[in-house]
């Protein structure tokens, strides 16, 4: 049973590392949770039945408790505040709304460039677009690979936006790391392990997608492979799942952004775009994602959807995208959060998201 030392807030530092070396000679791994007012350390792994007690006894100490929930790192036991990430200046949890944006998949310079200025102008955060893309289909247009990660990066250099690129092996984990700020975890590879250990060893973002027969709890357990390495820079996605419905490709289950909310610190956004499969639904089930408290929506934009070689009929026009901005800025003040872009300025962040 993994427990959960919360740390008086009068507690000093030395009191706080003391208790760190006292969980790793009892053979757990600690994992220092920093709070506004109180520090909370976790103690993972099997405890001896003297564990507890002796815990309890150290300078500093407040209480110990046992985590309840199978996703230690993850849940709001752990951390109860919200986690807020830094990336390159933009903030991402807590109040702030942020809209990722792209095309589906790289497919051309020109195409890249001109939506990622289009979605940059409309009030974008973050600039998306596929490299590598997993297909139901291995005839179908599977991405442009190492070359559409050099197309990325000069993208996102030449608009000044954070980038954010689909990672489908652990052996393509170095090169995505090398071209893009964030990693994506598609809904295919959630129960990848391997490929989420991997990331979880380096120091960037990862952004995992709930896949298509998941469960909220499946979710959380594929973020905690992530920050049981070491990397708590983690956001969570919800893309829809598969139901009895035949009008839209997926069911976006919108109820999901509370639920793991109430359970998890870590920020959760919508993917409006892979579960409607249709353009003019994108912007109802974006702003219906807003409207619960989603940190953000990753949207699919092309400037000439019917001649895209992935994913046409879902991508927004950008005169359509520029509106859709307008309109998630309204419902984000309504909810009491802010819709934020880049260059606003970077904030210290939550000590778990740097």
């Amino acid at each position: 049973m993994d427990l959960i030392v919360v740390m008086k807030s009068s507690a000093a530092g030395d009191d706080v590392h003391r208790v760190v070396d006292r969980v790793s000679e009892l053979g757990m791994k600690p994992h220092i949770s920093k709070g506004e007012y109180r520090t909370i350390v976790g103690a993972i792994g099997e405890k001896t039945p003297q564990a507890q007690e002796q815990l309890e006894q150290l300078p500093g100490v407040d209480q110990v408790m046992s985590i309840s929930e199978p996703y230690r790192l993850a849940s709001r036991e752990f951390h109860e505040a919200d986690t807020i990430l830094d990336i390159k200046g933009i903030r991402i949890g807590g109040p702030h709304v942020n809209i990722i944006a792209g095309p589906c998949a790289i497919e051309s310079r020109d195409v890249l460039f001109d939506v990622g200025q289009a979605v940059k102008d409309a009030g974008a955060a973050i600039l998306r677009g596929g490299a590598y893309k997993p297909r139901s289909s291995p005839y179908s247009f599977s991405g442009m690979g190492r070359e559409g990660l050099e197309l990325l990066k000069e993208a996102g250099e030449h608009l000044g936006m954070p980038t954010i690129t689909e990672v489908m092996d652990p052996r393509d984990v170095e090169a995505v790391y090398d071209y893009a700020d964030i990693f994506q975890v598609g809904a295919r590879n959630m129960h990848n392990f391997n490929l989420l250990l991997e990331v979880g060893k380096t120091d960037k973002p990862v952004f995992i997608k709930r896949g298509i027969a998941a469960s909220v709890t499946e979710l959380l357990m594929s973020a905690e492979y992530v920050l049981s390495q070491g990397n708590h820079r983690v956001m969570l996605c919800e893309r829809g799942i598969r139901t009895f419905a035949e009008e839209t490709r997926y069911t976006l289950d919108v109820s999901a952004i509370p639920v793991i909310q109430g359970r998890s610190h870590l920020p959760v956004f919508i993917d409006p775009s892979h579960a409607a499969g249709k353009r003019d639904l994108v912007p109802p089930l974006t702003l219906a994602g807003i409207a619960v408290g989603a940190a953000g929506a990753i949207v699919e934009v092309h400037s000439c959807p019917d001649r895209a070689l992935c994913d046409g009929p879902q991508a927004v026009l950008p005169k359509n995208f520029v509106r859709l901005m307008e309109q998630i800025r309204q419902i984000a003040d309504i909810v009491g959060h802010r819709v934020t872009q880049w260059g606003e300025g970077s904030h210290p962040a939550d000590p778990l998201g740097k």
